[in-house]
């Protein structure tokens, strides 16, 4: 092989790997991420929330789901990172929200679930959680949560199954 044959091998394979990233990097940065909220009930039936470092803000335990994983390995994973919590089951799905604006920082689609959960609340990602507290029903935070965990909530003690 010549050098003129070698470098234009090269420049095409180049090429092809440029539009292999490009449509990668499309498809990462045009789509929405999957993403989890857990609405986790202790066994004496107080939900637990989560306060976030990043905002202050009170809210759902739940993450993005991980490549590889679906969302009952993601609830079970979110929940243990987030709270130390166990997952004992999830009961029924809460809804699926998707309006753009939802999550500050990204395009997300999140799937919301009501979860009995078990085990010690203890903060295991110090890097995203500075408190975690068991509320009772009726005696939830008042002031507005992260994200749209108002509404998730909202539609749970609706009895709603949404898609927004």
């Amino acid at each position: 092989m010549n050098v003129l044959a070698f470098f234009t091998v090269a420049i095409q394979s180049t090429r092809s790997l440029w539009r292999f990233g490009q449509t990668v990097l499309g498809i990462i940065f045009r789509h929405p991420i999957p993403g989890t909220s857990i609405i986790p009930i202790l066994p004496d039936g107080q939900i637990v929330l989560i306060r976030r470092r990043d905002n202050g803000r009170w809210a759902l335990p739940g993450g993005m789901v991980d490549w590889g994983e679906d969302i009952p390995n993601a609830v079970r994973r979110e929940l243990m990172e987030e709270t130390g919590l166990e997952l004992v089951r999830i009961r029924r799905l809460v809804g699926v929200y998707s309006a753009p604006d939802r999550d500050p920082r990204i395009h997300s689609i999140c799937i919301v679930v009501e979860a009995d959960v078990q085990g010690k609340m203890e903060i295991q990602d110090t890097l995203e959680v500075m408190e975690i507290q068991a509320f009772p029903l009726n005696s939830l935070p008042q002031e507005c949560m992260s994200h749209d965990h108002n509404r998730q909530l909202e539609d749970y003690f609706n009895g709603l199954t949404t898609l927004a």
